[in-house]
């Protein structure tokens, strides 16, 4: 599904009454004859969106001139040395107050030890910061990703702000969509529906 197949359903969408504050654009996609107790079949990615529409808040593992340009890009920069003493409590509440991890390569196996219980079941393990790498780039790119994990077979994401421009939206949906697509054993034949709404409107049906 293209982009330019949405954007009619998105401006449906965006037509719903003004609330008092910007709401949330989301797709409900619901699957059908997928066992998503085989774990094959169940869906976990991290999608990159072409348009940004949010700031996660992002902790970056570094130090030196990358925790530098780490700062420079908007993101905190973490001392990596605070892991060797960080107790189970404290490694919690680190966790919980970023959305989203990056690191300096280097430090990938330190954190893995001290934080790997709690950043694995959160799916927040970082994402590496190779040598030589521009970290600016790296946490663009983070901030347009949305995770997309199906516990069921009906889940949500998040794609965009109703202050946002109907193109930009209508690529964000589609780059999800086909995401989805190319992961299910069947393609769209494995998807029953697929919904569009803002966080107070009405849905609106997609396909």
């Amino acid at each position: 599904m293209e982009a330019e197949e949405v954007v009619g359903t998105v401006e449906e969408v965006l037509s719903a009454p003004e609330r008092k504050f910007v709401e949330s654009v989301e797709i409900c996609i619901n699957l059908k004859n997928v066992d998503l107790k085989q774990p094959k079949n169940r869906i976990n990615l991290d999608i990159n969106l072409p348009k940004s529409f949010r700031e996660p808040k992002i902790g970056v593992f570094a130090s030196g001139e990358i925790a530098l340009k780490v700062k420079e890009a908007g993101a905190d920069a973490l001392d990596p040395e605070d892991l060797k003493r960080m107790d189970k409590k404290t490694a919690r509440a680190l966790v919980n107050t970023y959305d989203l991890f990056a690191a300096d390569v280097a430090y990938m196996a330190l954190i893995g030890k001290s934080l790997g219980t709690v950043l694995g079941p959160r799916g927040k393990m970082p994402v590496p910061i190779p040598p030589g790498a521009d970290p600016e780039q790296i946490l663009s790119r983070l901030r347009r990703v949305v995770k997309v994990k199906s516990k069921t077979t009906t889940f949500w994401v998040n794609i965009g702000r109703k202050d946002m421009a109907a193109k930009d939206i209508a690529e964000n949906a589609a780059a999800v969509i086909k995401a989805v697509e190319s992961h299910l054993e069947r393609g769209l034949q494995n998807v029953g529906s697929i919904y569009m709404k803002t966080t107070m409107g009405p849905a609106v049906k997609v396909v």
